[in-house]
């Protein structure tokens, strides 16, 4: 929690030394931009290097998981079910209420323009290709050639169905490839944590550029980010309420009552895990069967959150937005599929990591600038 502070600190601090910096005209601020900016891109380089082993070994981990529990009752196949499902309705939600909030309030053209201006480095997006070029594009003839050009969706489609075709093999030979990616998961996840430790330095050294380029603009465009993207989130949460009452045959008092106590013990805590025995206190007061809620609420604890593929998807359409970056239709529907498949192998990461996890590889597979996205991991 005090990193997480830390980096919004130094988000703060850059933007306003970068600011005051381009304010005084001299000589001597563009040495401290292009100073800056090398440090930041750094830090970036070292974010995006982790991306691609650890995308694909929480992948293939996230889905052997899930194909075991599955396996283990008729009860947990079905819930596994219905929360594949509804990720996947969250995905297309959060990216149909984006592009409409986006519509219904959109930035000052005056700000947007000084942001595009200080993104003038960023990679432009590539053309949008025509549906036989997708299609065809989606299967890789070479998945490390996939994995070193960064084509995200390729290596995902890959990755995918080889993590399927592991559920089928030999219990033995099945262990031996999911311990393999379970251990490569946590090597990388350490590394990632190295190189967050350094996220204070990364994120001042990014926003003291953006500040020095854009001016006050920058922020307001985060005040614009947070509500646009919070309020996709605050919907879907929203949403669970009338799915109880219709979906679960409760009323809708009785399940606002007992949720409460696990939705304060989650925004205390940010943790699924902590929130778990309330959850089940919960789901024991609305006449769910002890036996049954606790298989249950494992099993979403471990792979399950409702809000995530949504707000991922806002997150990378609203810098596309912000940026310029024209995305069709196909690019949309490409972002909601990949934030819903990700999502299965990111739950339980911590606030930080997940963010790079799982927003990196939807902006990778649309073609958003990167950069811009990881200086959002500060909020």
């Amino acid at each position: 929690m005090m990193r997480a502070y830390g980096i919004l600190l130094a988000l703060v601090a850059g933007l306003l030394l970068g600011i005051a910096s381009a304010s005084t005209g001299g000589g001597w601020v563009d040495r401290a931009i292009s100073i800056a900016d090398s440090v930041g891109g750094m830090w970036l380089n070292a974010l995006r290097m982790t991306v691609i082993p650890l995308v694909v070994s929480l992948l293939i981990t996230g889905i052997a998981a899930s194909a075991q529990a599955a396996r283990a009752s008729r009860v947990a196949g079905r819930a596994l079910f219905l929360f594949i499902l509804l990720l996947w309705i969250s995905s297309a939600l959060g990216a149909v209420l984006t592009l409409v909030f986006l519509q219904v309030w959109k930035m000052p053209a005056g700000a947007a323009d000084a942001l595009r201006s200080a993104f003038t480095a960023t990679e432009a997006a590539p053309a949008v290709p025509g549906l036989g070029e997708f299609a065809r594009a989606m299967i890789p003839t070479n998945p490390i050639a996939a994995a070193a050009n960064d084509a995200i969706l390729p290596l995902i489609v890959f990755t995918t169905l080889f993590a399927f075709a592991l559920t089928r093999v030999s219990m033995e030979g099945r262990e031996r490839l999911t311990a393999f990616f379970r251990a490569l998961a946590d090597v990388m996840l350490v590394m990632i944590g190295w190189v967050l430790w350094l996220a204070p330095v990364g994120v001042l050294a990014l926003a003291y550029v953006l500040g020095a380029r854009a001016g006050g603009a920058a922020f307001g465009a985060l005040v614009h980010y947070i509500i646009i993207v919070s309020g996709v989130g605050l919907v879907l949460w929203l949403l669970a309420y009338p799915l109880a009452v219709f979906g679960g045959r409760v009323s809708l008092r009785a399940f606002a009552r007992a949720v409460l106590p696990a939705q304060s013990v989650a925004i205390s805590t940010q943790s699924s895990l902590a929130s778990l025995p309330a959850m089940l206190r919960g789901a024991e007061a609305v006449g769910v069967p002890v036996a049954t809620a606790g298989m249950i609420l494992a099993l979403a604890v471990a792979i399950f959150r409702i809000t995530s593929p949504a707000m991922n998807v806002a997150v990378v359409l609203y810098v596309a937005h912000l940026l310029g970056v024209h995305l069709g239709a196909l690019q949309i529907a490409t972002a909601v599929a990949v934030a819903a498949i990700t999502t299965l192998g990111s739950v339980s990461l911590p606030g930080q990591i997940s963010f790079v996890a799982s927003i990196s590889p939807i902006a990778m597979a649309v073609g958003v600038p990167v950069e811009p996205l990881l200086l959002l991991v500060a909020v």
